[in-house]
């Protein structure tokens, strides 16, 4: 039956044509953009989930950056460490020199001073962005950041690995520290005093007998030890950022290729379903187009 007042085939055709032209806006926005799930109304459970990873990765962007400051300052303090072994290095030298029968041991002291004030002079120059890791006052804790956590529960976290200035002549730091920021050369491994004899940086050997040049090389010999287990321990801490940042940067991959996975467009099953539906599209509109014209047919019966 046909009808001039309800056309079903137009009607369906134009429904077809409806159906048609969303789906191909759907699919020229998910070409144009190259996401398969660009807001919350495309898929909100995947839309959610990359919106927080995203956040996360942005995290752990800056925890990369926290850890390359932090591999400077570790860097720093081990440079200076090992700069001060040197030094210390030299003034056991100089004390053996001393050891020898006359042996002018005033002009040996000269020397001595000057070593004495270098390793000062490292002390107070080891700093990076206004800290110092190899002077400092007893018990304060140094820290990088290591990395952003989400735990199971979606708690979050920020890890730090911590370095504890330990200023006793067996500790980690060439000297102490004042709280006005001066250096205090009264502690530390080489301003502690060891025995009779004081300290490495206030030894003076000009009147030493042998028996101290013997106090003073073992002197000498335990503060090369405490900053040669200090500069492992610093070495161990850039070799520990080094694997994290490693890590940090791996990871932040893993996520974005996670995400991808979520939201990101097919693009060659995209331009295959878009010339699709570009073809349907051009059908409907002629079905469209031949219901409508049935109408128009009937006419000729009453001609």
């Amino acid at each position: 039956m046909t009808s001039i007042n309800t056309n079903t085939s137009a009607q369906a055709a134009l429904q077809t044509l409806r159906n048609v032209n969303q789906n191909l806006t759907s699919t020229q926005n998910h070409v144009s953009s190259g996401y398969r799930v660009a807001k919350a109304s495309d898929n909100a459970a995947y839309w959610s989930i990359a919106t927080t990873m995203r956040s996360d990765n942005k995290a752990l962007s800056a925890v990369s950056d926290a850890l390359g400051m932090g591999a400077a300052k570790v860097d720093t303090a081990y440079t200076a460490m090992d700069s001060a072994i040197d030094v210390v290095g030299e003034i056991k030298a100089k004390i053996v020199a001393a050891t020898e029968n006359g042996v002018d041991k005033k002009k040996v002291q000269e020397e001595i001073d000057q070593l004495q004030d270098q390793l000062v002079s490292i002390a107070q120059s080891a700093s990076f962005s206004g800290e110092n890791w190899v002077a400092g006052a007893n018990n304060t804790t140094k820290s990088v950041v290591s990395s952003f956590v989400r735990d199971g529960s979606n708690g979050v976290s920020v890890k730090t690995t911590d370095y504890v200035l330990n200023n006793t002549s067996s500790g980690n730091v060439l000297f102490g520290m004042l709280t006005t920021g001066a250096i205090e050369t009264s502690t530390g491994i080489l301003g502690s005093s060891v025995g009779t004899i004081g300290s490495v940086y206030s030894l003076d050997i000009t009147s030493f007998t042998q028996a101290d040049l013997g106090l003073a090389l073992s002197a000498v010999e335990g503060a090369l030890k405490a900053m040669t287990s200090a500069g492992a321990k610093l070495g161990s801490i850039s070799t520990r950022i080094t694997m994290q940042d490693d890590f940090v940067s791996a990871l932040s991959d893993s996520i974005d290729s996670g995400i991808g996975r979520l939201v990101d467009a097919n693009m060659e099953e995209e331009s295959s379903r878009l010339s699709a539906l570009q073809t349907q599209q051009q059908l409907a509109i002629q079905s469209l187009s031949i219901a409508n014209s049935s109408s128009q047919n009937i006419l000729s019966l009453f001609r």
